[in-house]
């Protein structure tokens, strides 16, 4: 994977044809459902969901949800049913299976009580505690986000972590993972094997996904502002996105 971002003054819209065939990995946040200023109040409605199951089905179930979010939570959100990368890549797991990660390691949770620490005394800062990572959210309070940065920086070199730069917000976790190596190894997995891989992200930490998709003979679709990215085409916002997913399912 090149580590040079394509530099586009825009994108064009990617069209439905591109779904046929495809093996499409959908980023959640930003992307499914509006950003929040809270994580914990983002809903999944009826709507999305039948959609996405309609969508996996005329796809031979090649759907997969891609996102930072920990399984755990994307299943408590509704997706209990799909195919789910979680934590950028380092949790998987299958419907009505066990989650295949790692062992949630003791320096994510002194890093936690730092977070907490940090935020207690900031208003609008907030800590969000996954199953095998921990982040830290300035979204409501963005005048904190440079001291936010320079404290996970010191805490992921005091405790050998990675740090995830994601929208207001700094992840610390273990490494070896991104969206790009979940891309890559579901691709040789039942059910995304043979299929075209198309990723749909907002993020920076989408990047990955939309090089590997490239890589492997697909694309990313942007969605949000353009910018520098790996993506080849852009959707607006959210609503372009739930509209150009039903027409994969009407088509």
């Amino acid at each position: 994977m090149t580590d040079t971002l394509l530099s586009l003054p825009d994108l064009p819209a990617p069209p439905t044809a591109l779904l046929a065939g495809a093996a499409l990995f959908l980023d959640f946040d930003g992307t499914l459902a509006p950003l929040a200023d809270r994580p914990d109040a983002v809903d999944v409605d009826a709507q999305l969901l039948a959609t996405l199951a309609g969508l996996r089905d005329a796809l031979g179930g090649r759907l997969a949800i891609v996102s930072g979010r920990s399984v755990a939570t994307l299943r408590e959100l509704g997706f209990g049913d799909f195919l789910l990368s979680g934590t950028h890549g380092l949790e998987f797991a299958r419907p009505g299976e066990a989650v295949d990660a790692p062992a949630r390691m003791s320096a994510i949770d002194a890093v936690e009580a730092a977070f907490h620490t940090f935020a207690d005394d900031r208003p609008g800062v907030l800590v969000e505690r996954k199953s095998i990572s921990v982040g830290l959210h300035f979204r409501g309070a963005p005048a904190w986000g440079e001291e936010a940065g320079t404290l996970a920086a010191q805490l992921a070199e005091q405790h050998g972590l990675a740090v995830q730069h994601g929208k207001m917000l700094y992840e610390l976790r273990p490494g070896g993972a991104d969206k790009g190596s979940a891309v890559r190894r579901l691709m040789q997995e039942t059910p995304m094997i043979g299929g075209t891989p198309l990723f749909i992200g907002d993020d920076v930490t989408d990047e990955e996904g939309f090089a590997v998709a490239a890589e492997l003979g697909g694309a990313g679709i942007l969605v949000g502002m353009p910018r520098a990215t790996f993506a080849a085409f852009r959707l607006e916002q959210v609503a372009a996105v739930r509209h150009y997913l039903s027409q994969g399912v009407a088509g």
